[in-house]
């Protein structure tokens, strides 16, 4: 017997007397051509009034419409006891504040010992049937907000907002050098380096990257900037500050050879063994409640250690 999430419902007000559900369920409930697709192969993934119905029906004021989505579980992620530190959890999301050197998803050569493992044996205990669905991805050594779907439909409407822009991702950095503009904006395109897949470069023939700065402390030599992205690309911030002068701290990677040698970077390199991005909160649209939220993930003590130091040595 086939189990499914809690169902979406939707009310009809007056006004919608008549419209094609179809219409109701993409402009309404905003359910994707892909997932409606998928929904209407699902033995009751679409009622009306409780009753299965085909999606060019025209609805009444005051119908029921409801549609479910299967469950669905990660039969390919093994479930581990792994500490997770939970922000919030409902129904639609679990929101946690990832910690620095932990990988999200398995990937070749790291099956175990990552947040998809930990998160599939958190809802295992709790009973929950849910598949493995990360909104977005945050890099090994980059602490912070991370987002998780725990259906299709959720995935798919957070998705929509952070192509339109429209979900607020914000981050702490640490960042070598004194600024001159402490507030800014850099837009420039990213791709990977030709000669080094794996790293990405400040390119004209790369895709459209656009980061927001602007400078909180500035110490001697550093200083702590929050940063805001219109766009996602992979490495964007870590690129785009090399790209700036003010690479992050301990950022191997994205370094700049007057700061890979200083005393001051072994100094740091001592107390952090990563770099120094955290993201610190994430906003958007809510899809259970339609209601903006947003979700904070304080600065996590060897980055709270690094601006003690900081401001002591200014």
């Amino acid at each position: 017997m086939m189990s499914y999430y809690e169902p979406l419902v939707y009310m009809v007000p007056p006004e919608e007397e008549g419209f094609i559900l179809k219409t109701v369920l993409q402009k309404r409930l905003m359910v994707s051509r892909k997932l409606l697709s998928r929904i209407k192969l699902t033995e009751q993934g679409i009622t009306v009034n409780g009753v299965r119905q085909y999606i060019n029906i025209k609805v009444k004021a005051g119908d029921r419409v409801e549609i479910r989505m299967e469950e669905e579980a990660s039969e390919d992620i093994l479930p581990q006891d792994l500490p997770l530190h939970i922000l919030h959890e409902d129904e639609h999301l679990l929101i946690l504040a990832k910690e620095a050197g932990i990988i999200v998803h398995p990937t070749h050569g790291h099956y175990v010992n990552t947040i998809a493992n930990g998160v599939v044996y958190h809802w295992q205990q709790a009973g929950i049937t849910c598949r493995f669905r990360p909104v977005h991805r945050l890099d090994q050594e980059t602490s912070g907000v991370l987002a998780i779907a725990k259906t299709p439909y959720v995935h798919q409407q957070i998705s929509e907002q952070m192509i339109a822009h429209q979900v607020k991702k914000e981050y702490l950095a640490f960042a070598w050098g004194r600024f001159e503009v402490t507030k800014g904006t850099i837009n420039e395109p990213i791709d990977r380096d030709p000669e080094q897949p794996h790293v990405r470069i400040v390119t004209p023939e790369g895709y459209s990257a656009v980061t927001h700065y602007e400078v909180v402390e500035q110490y001697s030599q550093a200083a702590l900037v929050r940063i805001w992205l219109e766009t996602g690309r992979t490495h964007q911030i870590r690129v785009h500050m090399r790209h700036l002068g003010h690479p992050l701290i301990g950022d191997k990677m994205y370094t700049l050879p007057e700061f890979e040698t200083s005393p001051a970077a072994e100094e740091a390199g001592e107390r952090l063994n990563r770099q120094a991005l955290h993201a610190f909160r994430l906003g958007f649209v809510h899809p259970g409640t339609r209601e903006w939220s947003e979700f904070n993930a304080p600065l996590p003590a060897d980055l709270a250690g690094l601006q003690a130091w900081l401001q002591k040595n200014d």
